[in-house]
């Protein structure tokens, strides 16, 4: 081979690596999305175009350079634990969940896919990730919940309603796994507060039915319901019950209030999945889960119905009234 042939094979050769990489960077990229509510849910539907709006303000759109999967179980554990498998199946390069029971029918399904949580109470008591700051394995994502906002649903509801001296917290095991995990920090919010503190496991109607009744026939009774995606699912029955049984009840979802419960505290989720855009944008640009600490909520917001509160006879503070993001009539 002549010398000038010689080099131009190694120029070409060097070439490749780069051609090669141009060509990955172009390929159409795939992201399964599991949500947790029903497709018809207007703010689920805000939260995912939070997402897609996240990933436009990063170079990605669907149908351009990504395509785009989205599976809606309205909070039913077997639709979840199908959806899981499906979007698995596709072998898409990363995939947003939202939920604690979406994150672990995935994790049951998958060590390989990459996965962003978008809104979960407690991924290390439920075993998604080793610790905040090294997740390990494939999973990694943004907490609905920090540690304080426990006492403050108490302090909350307490706050609004002084004579409460008993308060459930309502969730489902299935749905809500760190459920069980959270009762600890409840006892000892509880604790500092001087109220009872009541563990109110559901997993369906005449359950919820049970705990609310039980609630309002004893006075001093109040309700905290958690976000979990069969509560939400079943919140209108909830607000409805606890509106008959004169239950002051809080909400940790801003639709809580929205729907006629009493009042609402906790993370924005729209905040908290247009951030998970930057992860799903860092991970398909080569990052590793494990290399990408768990972020912790950084935007709240509350809502107060007046309406509710005099149906119940409670007397909203001045000073709650003042710092709602939003008060309902």
């Amino acid at each position: 081979m002549r010398r000038r042939e010689f080099i131009a094979g190694l120029a070409g050769a060097a070439a490749w690596p780069v051609v090669v990489q141009a060509q990955q960077s172009d390929r159409m990229r795939g992201i399964g999305v599991l949500m947790a509510y029903d497709e018809s849910d207007p703010e689920a539907k805000a939260h995912l175009s939070a997402f897609i709006q996240g990933l436009a303000e990063l170079g990605w759109g669907d149908g351009r350079n990504i395509r785009m999967d989205v599976r809606w179980p309205a909070g039913n554990i077997d639709r979840i634990q199908r959806f899981a498998k499906e979007l698995v199946d596709l072998q898409p390069d990363v995939i947003l969940s939202e939920g604690t029971a979406a994150t672990v029918a995935l994790q049951h399904e998958t060590w390989r896919v990459p996965i962003t949580f978008a809104a979960i109470s407690d991924p290390v008591g439920v075993g998604l990730v080793e610790s905040i700051a090294r997740p390990g394995g494939n999973i990694t994502g943004f907490t609905a919940t920090e540690p304080a906002m426990i006492g403050k649903w108490l302090q909350l509801l307490t706050e609004i309603a002084p004579a409460v001296k008993r308060v459930a917290i309502m969730f489902n095991p299935d749905t809500f796994s760190g459920g069980s995990n959270n009762l600890p920090s409840f006892e000892a919010a509880a604790r500092s507060l001087k109220v009872e503190l009541i563990a109110a496991p559901v997993r369906g109607d005449a359950e919820i039915e049970t705990v609310i009744t039980l609630l309002g026939r004893e006075p001093r009774g109040g309700l905290i319901v958690s976000a979990d995606a069969f509560v939400v699912a079943h919140r209108a029955p909830i607000i409805l019950l606890a509106a008959r049984s004169k239950v002051p009840t809080v909400g940790s979802l801003f639709r809580f209030a929205r729907d006629g419960g009493l009042l609402s505290y906790g993370a924005d989720p729209a905040d908290n999945f247009r951030r998970a855009a930057a992860y799903v944008d860092r991970i398909l640009r080569g990052a590793k889960p494990s290399d990408l600490p768990v972020q912790l909520p950084i935007k709240f917001k509350m809502a107060l119905n007046t309406k509710t509160a005099k149906a119940l006879g409670l007397t909203i503070p001045e000073t709650l009234l003042a710092t709602a993001d939003e008060v309902i009539q």
